[in-house]
């Protein structure tokens, strides 16, 4: 078997600076030394980086010639430790110098570099555990090291990967508070990733042996932090070791995945009215929940400023570093707060009232999203009635339509798939009579029921296969909903790939098959579009997937899974593009054709009935007319059709196509019951444009408004001035 290959260096290169003779070394004040004592500075050494060597070998190349440089230098430190591979080395050696060369200290950094595995040997942590008692203040470096690295940020060499595994597994032989939070902030630091490369963590090596060490330790900070980071990590094999120590805790502690998660939850220290006011000099500083964001906000004298004091600014820069780390930490778990909400709506969870109104009412963050869905409470188990939350005195109370408090009984997160299409319509029109918006689409969610041809292919559907897609845009949309998905490219094993999701807390896991559409061109090299083919099911079985057949799969796993890929095809899809039809490229016009005025998928047709309920409230009420499959919009130069699905719009009598580009922020002050389908606010801003088509300035739109035939003689003045949002 060949070894895995990467582009590293092997050999050493002293750097002296100009002018120093061989065997010179330079003191920190600029003085020239001979050969280095104890307080002599290191010398400086870059890695050759030429050419490609398997990593073990090159591991112990460095190692023989570091161990040459270091003897000829006299350097206490290996030079193989820390070195300039990364920007970390270079910025510890310089902040932690006598530390680091401290008597014992190097050998302690040397072990633990050495470890070659997540998990430590019974012989490797008694050499540890020894080296940590004779070396002079090693147990303060391991955790200065682990600290810098939490708050560097940063990807790091290989190297200083498997150093920092091995300095994760010495913090773990303390066993006090302090040492718990470092270990968890140092875990959540090497399980982060750059925003372009999420599926790279900072140090994947340390981070799978950090996360076992921290699933070990009491308390509520280590079952936090990985929860968050099975929200956020879009590493596999990370996140996949983050899911498997989450049940394992769980286990131990009698909860289920689902419920580890929830109870995992931090409140940031904010008040049940999911704010935390602090004072800051003669100001008060608040941190605050306003809609589905964290912010601060400044007041003096309960006059609240529009921005930071300068006096803060200058006076207590400490303070706010402090309260903006604090809004970024409440809005990172807001956003992983609302995936996992929204995530139960495939799972079938009840709680008790107390547990329920304690978990999503009265926390800080989750009542963000809970107290805006609907839920049904039942006293029998049997029968179940719906309500929203509102507050009764001093308690929660769940309340019908009629603003009627339900009896106190078991509760469920609403899902419209067990509900009748009578109440699912008339929950819609109280939503919007009474201008409420929900965090996701819950009321006006789309349900996905089995087809009689998925029930005959027996494993897998068809529904959403043979859709041509713009990749990129659709490999960030899997993403953003959780679906983990090797990246396609002109490789070996590139050509395909399968976006997995798991669905039902954990029991099952849905995955949705594309591959690469080859580009006629052949030195281009990226991937600008894929095609779609089936979805399957796979059911939890101890460590492994066995795959499922439709019939067998849960109706909420199984509308969940597929109203993931009808949003991955109606978003991304050539046919939703306005502009993909003048491109000239004839290999996709017959789909995109076909495709573009098609009949409507459920989401389409739960836009059709959101359109049926927010037309009649708005001013352009009587130029509209609303179809099966349009919305018929009469303009003062001509009438239009507006595909509910992919947007188009054709114009008759002829019907030619009329591409628009849209701006969302025409629809203006129009309240929606939802805030995650921005097909419906594109065709409303369109609808908006079409019938005040004579007041278009945008010389690009009049140009296509013209008939072919007759031209159409439009007064000067329609074509001048500031061109609208396209």
């Amino acid at each position: 078997m060949v070894p895995a290959r990467r582009r590293c260096g092997c050999l050493f290169r002293q750097r002296r600076p100009p002018g120093a003779a061989r065997g010179d070394r330079a003191a920190p004040d600029g003085r020239r030394t001979g050969r280095s004592g104890a307080g002599a500075a290191r010398p400086e050494h870059e890695l050759v980086d030429d050419y490609f060597i398997a990593a073990a070998p090159r591991r112990r190349a460095v190692t023989l010639f570091g161990q040459a440089i270091d003897r000829a230098t006299g350097s206490r430190l290996p030079s193989w430790l820390l070195h300039d591979g990364d920007s970390f080395g270079p910025a510890v050696r310089a902040h932690l110098d006598a530390d680091l060369a401290a008597p014992g200290v190097p050998e302690l950094l040397q072990h633990c570099a050495a470890l070659d595995k997540p998990a430590a040997t019974a012989k490797w942590l008694r050499r540890l555990d020894e080296l940590l008692v004779a070396a002079q203040g090693g147990r303060q470096v391991v955790r200065r090291l682990l600290d810098a690295f939490a708050a560097h940020g940063r990807s790091v060499h290989d190297d200083t990967d498997r150093l920092l595994r091995g300095l994760v597994w010495a913090l773990s032989r303390e066993r006090d508070e302090r040492a718990t939070e470092l270990l968890a902030r140092a875990t959540a630091g090497a399980a982060a990733a750059p925003r372009q490369a999420a599926g790279f963590p900072y140090a994947s090596r340390t981070a799978i042996a950090a996360v076992r060490l921290l699933a070990d330790r009491d308390g509520d900070v280590p079952l936090r932090t990985l929860a968050r980071l099975a929200m956020t990590v879009r590493n596999k094999a990370v996140r996949t070791r983050v899911q498997t120590v989450l049940t394992q805790l769980g286990a131990r502690r009698g909860w289920s995945f689902s419920e580890v998660m929830e109870l995992a939850v931090d409140d940031h220290g904010l008040g049940p009215d999911g704010r935390l006011r602090r004072a800051v000099g003669p100001y008060a500083a608040t941190v605050e929940i306003v809609g589905d964001r964290a912010r601060l906000v400044f007041a003096r004298d309960e006059v609240t400023l529009k921005g930071v004091p300068a006096q803060v600014k200058q006076s207590h820069e400490d303070d706010l570093a402090e309260l903006r780390a604090l809004v970024r930490q409440v809005g990172a778990t807001l956003v992983s707060e609302r995936q996992r909400v929204e995530g139960l709506l495939s799972e079938e969870r009840v709680w008790s009232y107390p547990e329920w109104s304690s978990r999503f009412l009265d926390h800080p963050v989750t009542a963000t999203y809970g107290r805006h869905l609907l839920w049904e409470v039942s006293t029998d188990g049997q029968r179940w009635t719906a309500g929203l939350p509102r507050r009764n005195g001093g308690a929660w109370a769940i309340v019908d339509r009629d603003g009627h408090a339900l009896d106190h009984g078991t509760v469920r997160l609403w899902h419209p798939a067990r509900a009748s299409t009578a109440e699912v319509l008339a929950w819609r029109g109280h939503l919007v009579d009474a201008g409420l918006t929900q965090p996701f689409k819950q009321a006006f969610r789309e349900v996905y029921l089995r087809t009689p041809a998925e029930e005959k292919t027996e494993t897998y559907s068809n529904r959403f296969a043979a859709h041509i897609l713009r990749y990129r845009q659709a490999n960030a949309l899997m993403r953003a909903r959780g679906w983990q998905a090797g990246y396609l490219g002109t490789w070996d094993g590139g050509y395909d790939s399968e976006a997995t999701k798991v669905f039902g807390g954990g029991a099952w896991q849905a995955s949705f098959h594309h591959a690469l559409v080859d580009d006629p061109e052949e030195r281009r090299y990226d991937v600008e579009y894929c095609s779609t083919d089936q979805v399957r099911f796979a059911r939890h079985d101890g460590k492994s997937w066995q795959p499922a057949r439709i019939i067998d799969v849960p109706p909420l796993v199984f509308t969940e899974a597929m109203r993931d890929v009808d949003l991955f095809v109606g978003v991304t899809s050539i046919a939703t593009d306005p502009q993909w039809a003048d491109r000239g490229e004839d290999r996709f016009s017959a789909y995109w054709h076909r495709t573009a005025v098609a009949e409507l998928t459920p989401s389409a047709q739960v836009r059709r009935d959101a359109l049926a309920r927010l037309l009649p409230r708005m001013a352009i009420a009587g130029r509209v007319d609303l179809a099966e499959r349009y919305l018929r919009v009469r303009g003062n130069l001509r009438a239009y059709r507006i595909h509910l699905g992919s947007g188009n719009i054709m114009m008759e009598p002829d019907d030619r196509y009329l591409c628009i580009v849209a701006a969302r922020s025409q629809t203006g002050r129009l309240h929606l019951p939802f805030d995650d389908d921005t097909m419906l606010a594109t065709i409303l801003s369109k609808a908006i444009m079409l019938a005040a088509d004579d007041r278009i300035t945008d010389p690009t739109v009049l140009s296509q408004l013209r008939p072919p035939e007759i031209g159409l003689c439009l007064p000067s003045e329609w074509i001048t001035g500031a061109s609208p949002t396209r």
